[in-house]
């Protein structure tokens, strides 16, 4: 966790400094277990990288989280509401209270990148028209697009431009956390750095807390605080890069000291 994130875990009492907290979750399709009593925590101000292989539910899980499928047992915890209690207005709340970036971007092909971000003030907010356009350049501006930007559309924006107005939109309501899957996937290696270092700099000015889904080595070194590693259906590690590298699991160990690896192993061993 970074010094920001601790300072801020500092300033709360242990209860607070959990802002999701899954417990024993199972999820299945048919007679097929994706997910089997699989418990996480992300704490409060952190960016946790989540990873696992091809296939392993990484995205079943942000999905079960996000409430688009159902899961079979256990439970989740989002910004301290037990989400199997929650009533229609405290589900709304919670929503209100979190930002997602789809891993395609997800924009709306017929909404230019202003409108697309004032999706969720229509959705929840009763805001003015000019009150809305002002703040949906504020986002514009934050996360590093020219203000031009604001009336093209989907197909006029390059990848990197669409990963940027999607991540506006998931702050259009200045969220507690915001939830990235696959954020660097189809982005250039500089690209890619420049969108992590962003995130980075999003937490630590806004106080985000962040759940990002990635198979981005350079992203796991560079912008996550901590990883958890998903495999046989739960969690297998969690910590830090040093906790993955001294791990004895063998998609681990292929993972983080492979070939492709050896950057992270580099720079973890100093």
């Amino acid at each position: 966790m970074s010094v920001v994130a601790q300072e801020r875990a500092q300033m709360v009492g242990d209860s607070r400094n959990v802002v999701l907290s899954v417990r024993e979750v199972t999820v299945g399709f048919g007679d097929t277990v994706v997910l089997d009593k699989l418990s996480l925590d992300v704490y409060r101000g952190e960016i946790l990288g989540f990873v696992g292989a091809s296939g392993a539910g990484k995205s079943v899980l942000l999905r079960t989280i996000l409430g688009l499928i159902r899961k079979r047992s256990g439970t989740i915890t989002l910004l301290g509401q037990d989400l199997d209690k929650a009533n229609d207005r405290q589900r709304m709340l919670v929503d209100m209270r979190q930002g997602v970036l789809f891993q395609h971007g997800a924009l709306f092909s017929a909404l230019t990148v202003l409108e697309n971000i004032q999706v969720p003030m229509r959705e929840y907010l009763d805001l003015p028209r000019q009150l809305m356009d002002e703040l949906a350049y504020l986002k514009i501006e934050l996360v590093g697009l020219p203000r031009s930007a604001a009336q093209k559309y989907p197909s006029e924006l390059s990848g990197g431009m669409i990963k940027r107005a999607a991540l506006a939109r998931a702050l259009a309501l200045d969220p507690d956390i915001v939830f990235l899957d696959e954020p660097t996937s189809g982005l250039d290696p500089i690209g890619a750095a420049e969108f992590d270092e962003l995130v980075a700099k999003l937490r630590d000015t806004m106080g985000l807390t962040v759940y990002m889904v990635t198979h981005d080595l350079d992203s796991l070194l560079t912008a996550c605080d901590r990883i958890a590693v998903l495999g046989e259906k739960r969690v297998l590690v969690e910590g830090t890069v040093e906790d993955m590298l001294a791990c004895d699991d063998p998609w681990v160990k292929s993972y983080f000291r492979g070939k492709r690896a050896r950057q992270i192993d580099r720079t973890a061993r100093g």
